[in-house]
């Protein structure tokens, strides 16, 4: 028999704001987190814009700033997530060491950390690259430094599926409670690529925006005028349990974990078939897997990039298996704060479980003229009221990567 999964602590390091509850105001509010690139001179670049992390963040309030400095920024997002998380949870040190995992996904871990060393090794030779250079690097190190610093000795590991990364670090730390392997999980995702090689990488794939002039406009899914994706950064850490372990020590419980899906494209490297094929089957998967039907869902935390081919492949997707309007809500927050890569999907999930705590949907920003490929699905386009008693939250990834999660109200 599987366990029952609950979440019980939420944190979030985003473009919108230093923890979930001013990222979630910032989000009702219709605001945007996207501007022109502040740590370099971009302008060599077709793309300009990135949603960075707020200015006033400083890492240093909870780490020791010699520590900090062998961490790649996305290590400290993870951290700085994993930390409110785990305090929202009231989880320090009320645990069994033995029976608590960290599983975290990023997609390009410590490629800051890659770029500066690769700098300093052809300019300065190998003596002066930094002993601390690998562990800063590789993927694995959030989960790693986390389980340390917390004392928490269960499975630990990273998941790496490009922008479905922290999807599937969600899905293996359900898996883990729901099989018995562990009582409580900390997971979720981190990523910080707003470096110059990893922008040069994107742009020369031609996967990003270049509407520069106007970067509050420029992340615009499902809309007719979308040119492709905005990079964002930070991370997004939940706690999850089993129930009758949350029911025990008296946690607040904000949603229980139904569905999780998980399946490929198969199709190409980069792009899904445009009729959602892969999406459709990840979405149903999830409903399956919670024994529950299209009909009970109320909105759904798109994916939605905002590129051509991505967001009408979803939509497609969604209009196969819910119907034509009125179906359930559908935005994508990614227009308020870009696309966070690996660790999109798990603000989005955090997204939204406030959603159906608070029975509000955060709007889709710039979505002024449909793409017809997109017209099918109930698309909010302002913050809006709804009775929710489930959602899901889609991430789908380079290489063909999709994962679906389901997310239901506690009765």
């Amino acid at each position: 028999m599987k366990r029952r999964v609950v979440v019980t602590g939420l944190g979030a390091l985003t473009p919108l704001g230093k923890d979930v509850n001013s990222t979630w105001a910032a989000l009702l509010e219709g605001r945007s987190g996207i501007s022109r690139i502040s740590r370099w001179d971009p302008s060599e670049m077709p793309t300009q814009i990135a949603a960075e992390i707020p200015t006033d963040w400083d890492v240093t309030e909870i780490i020791d700033a010699k520590e900090a400095r062998r961490m790649d920024p996305y290590t400290q997002y993870a951290i700085w997530a994993a930390d409110q998380a785990i305090k929202d949870a009231d989880l320090d040190g009320n645990f069994d060491p033995d029976r608590t995992g960290v599983i975290i996904g990023t997609g390009v871990g410590g490629i800051g950390s890659f770029e500066t060393q690769h700098k300093t090794f052809l300019e300065r030779g190998v003596r002066r690259v930094s002993p601390f250079f690998i562990t800063m690097m590789i993927a694995d190190i959030a989960a790693g430094l986390i389980s340390i610093r917390y004392n928490m000795k269960g499975p630990n590991y990273s998941t790496t599926s490009a922008c479905a990364s922290a999807g599937h670090a969600i899905g293996c730390s359900v898996e883990a409670i729901r099989y018995g392997r562990a009582d409580v999980m900390v997971t979720g995702g981190a990523e910080a690529p707003i470096v110059q090689i990893s922008i040069a990488g994107f742009c020369a794939n031609r996967a990003m925006s270049t509407r520069n002039d106007e970067p509050e406009r420029a992340s615009r899914p499902f809309d007719s005028g979308r040119d492709g994706f905005v990079m964002g950064e930070g991370a997004g850490i939940l706690v999850l349990e089993e129930y009758e372990h949350a029911k025990m020590r008296g946690a607040k419980i904000y949603a229980e974990v139904t569905g999780f899906g998980a399946t490929a494209d198969a199709y190409h490297i980069t792009a899904p078939p445009e009729d959602g094929e892969g999406a459709y089957r990840v979405m149903s998967e999830a409903l399956e897997d919670a024994g529950m039907t299209a009909g009970e869902i109320g909105y759904i935390n798109a994916h939605g990039t905002s590129t051509p081919v991505g967001d009408t492949s979803e939509c497609q997707a969604m209009e196969r298996l819910f119907g034509k309007e009125p179906g359930p809500l559908v935005t994508s927050t990614k227009s308020s704060m870009g696309h966070l890569l690996g660790a999109a999907a798990a603000v989005e999930a955090i997204v939204a479980i406030k959603a159906l705590n608070n029975g509000i949907v955060p709007p889709t920003l710039n979505l002024e003229d449909i793409d017809p490929g997109c017209a099918g699905v109930n698309h909010a386009t302002k913050t809006t009221k709804a009775d929710l008693s489930a959602v899901i939250s889609n991430s789908f990834g380079f290489g063909g990567h999709n994962n679906s999660i389901i997310f239901r109200k506690m009765a």
